[in-house]
């Protein structure tokens, strides 16, 4: 309730800051601005989707449908399903959803309640953006963004900022490419001047941001990732064409390339490492290119010129804003699994005893264990059965593991007790420490089941079970499946090595 509150305060005070900054900048060369901020709502505005609205009536409309629609969520939730629900529960399924046929009746039934009571407020916000874009002379099809998570959210601030225009004013558009503001002393005309200034003016920005993220707030989240590359594209791709309209292609380069230069930067100020930056450059660069194309288009348009600074504060205080809030009620862990499974010449009795503890492994020769990944280099055990402990060597510290079950030779399994950091960051310094290598990663456990099949072989099947904090998570997980199927084919690949001379060394001698 406390991050709701703080979130909805935060996006009014700063929805009214920008809107009142904006029309007291543009009150001496554009009259028609200072009569434009009266909220005046009608009930239409509700459903109808032709015409235009005015940007009051859109930020009114918008902050109180997403405060009744937010409560209204909570009280349903709370009351008639007895579960909890947060406000990053519109960007997280608040129940795990692989196939909606495969859902629990309670699970299916809460999420369908949900929906429905969405709709409403979907078709408000469908049409009022749409009309609000009419008003602003800006493409209809930007209503896709509408539905895009975090981005959302700067995209409601800047159509709350920009002004309605009714007419092409050619006088007052020139007067605004040419006067005499900060920014036209700063940025030059010339195409590789501009992009210069605009890369150094939205790079110590999302160095700063990313700063905040990771040092004040502790959060690898919707913020970091999603929030911050969208607007730090969207920022240079305006500053890029504040003199003049620039082509489609260099904003989308200078959006990409301030993403790369600020991952330099993150590695260079030791904030960061090299895998980790890596890792999360392709979301952060089609993000960087999507807000650039949206600034292209507005830049595209002389008569919006004069509110790219407003704009630019709106940008400034959107990822900051989103941070703070998953800071204040960071969202739920979410449990995954991940599964492999290979086939040995071997009988399971003789797999079995290669699995519970294996000899030292070779050096690895996938890339990600050369950059830094955590791998295993071997594994003992002490005791046996239930309650035993196994202990298994990774590159970057020992995994003391409890066996919860212990079937031999079908099932061993066991929980996680201790666990070294996930990798060791790829730095030009001797070595960091970013938050992200403690406490960001949690492995449950693993799973490992042996069935037999005709003519002495057996499949070897392992299931690993882990949570992250670190969002968004359809993104990160791609990452984390790939590095734990890497880990278990490593380790399967070595196991079936041995179990398969130690096969052919008993049959051997038996025939002997």
């Amino acid at each position: 309730m406390l991050t709701s509150l703080i979130l909805l305060l935060a996006l009014v005070t700063a929805a009214v800051i920008v809107v009142v900054a904006s029309i007291k900048r543009s009150g001496g060369q554009d009259s028609r601005l200072l009569g434009s901020f009266h909220i005046n709502v009608r009930l239409s505005d509700l459903w109808r989707w032709d015409g235009t609205v005015d940007r009051a009536a859109y930020l009114f409309i918008g902050v109180m449908g997403f405060a009744l629609k937010h409560n209204l969520d909570r009280l349903v939730a709370s009351f008639i399903f007895h579960r909890p629900w947060g406000i990053f529960n519109y960007w997280i399924p608040p129940a795990k959803v692989v196939r909606i046929t495969s859902l629990p009746r309670e699970d299916a039934a809460f999420l369908a309640t949900m929906l429905a009571l969405s709709l409403p407020f979907i078709w408000v916000g469908v049409v009022l953006s749409l009309r609000r874009l009419r008003a602003v002379r800006l493409p209809q099809w930007l209503i896709a963004i509408f539905f895009l998570p975090v981005i959302n959210v700067a995209f409601f601030a800047v159509l709350s900022v920009l002004p309605s225009r009714k007419g092409e004013d050619s006088a007052f558009h020139s007067r605004v490419r040419g006067r005499d503001t900060l920014l036209a002393k700063v940025i030059p005309d010339h195409a590789l001047g501009s992009a210069a200034m605009a890369i150094l003016l939205t790079l110590p920005v999302g160095a700063a941001a990313t700063g905040l993220a990771v040092l004040a707030f502790g959060g690898y989240g919707w913020g970091l990732f999603v929030a911050l590359p969208f607007c730090l594209g969207l920022s240079s791709a305006l500053l890029y064409g504040y003199r003049e309209p620039r082509s489609l292609s260099s904003c989308l380069l200078v959006s990409a390339f301030t993403i790369v230069l600020l991952g330099g930067a993150l590695v260079a100020l030791a904030v960061e490492g090299v895998l980790c930056v890596t890792m999360a450059a392709p979301i952060a660069i089609v993000l960087a290119l999507l807000g650039g194309s949206i600034g292209y288009v507005i830049q595209n348009r002389p008569s919006h010129q004069g509110e790219v600074p407003t704009m630019m504060l709106v940008l400034l205080l959107t990822p900051p804003g989103l941070m703070g809030a998953e800071s204040l009620s960071p969202p739920d862990s979410q449990r995954f699994e991940v599964r492999t499974a290979i086939e040995i010449e071997a009988a399971p009795e003789t797999v079995w005893q290669q699995l519970i503890s294996f000899p030292q492994l070779p050096e690895p020769d996938q890339w990600l264990f050369r950059l830094g990944i955590a791998y295993p280099i071997q594994s003992s055990i002490e005791g046996r059965g239930v309650g035993a402990l196994r202990q298994c060597l990774f590159s970057t510290g020992t995994f003391i593991e409890r066996i919860e079950v212990w079937d031999e030779p079908r099932v061993l399994k066991f929980s996680v007790a201790s666990q070294p950091p996930p990798m060791r960051e790829l730095t030009p310094y001797s070595e960091i420490q970013p938050r992200h290598l403690a406490g960001y990663f949690h492995p449950e456990g693993a799973q490992f089941r042996l069935a037999g099949l005709p003519g002495g072989r057996t499949v070897l099947e392992g299931t690993s079970w882990y949570q992250h904090d670190i969002w968004p998570t359809a993104y990160w997980r791609l990452w984390s499946d790939l590095i734990l199927h890497q880990i278990h084919w490593r380790v399967f690949q070595h196991i079936k090595r041995l179990a398969e001379q130690d096969w052919v060394t008993k049959n051997s001698n038996a025939c002997g």
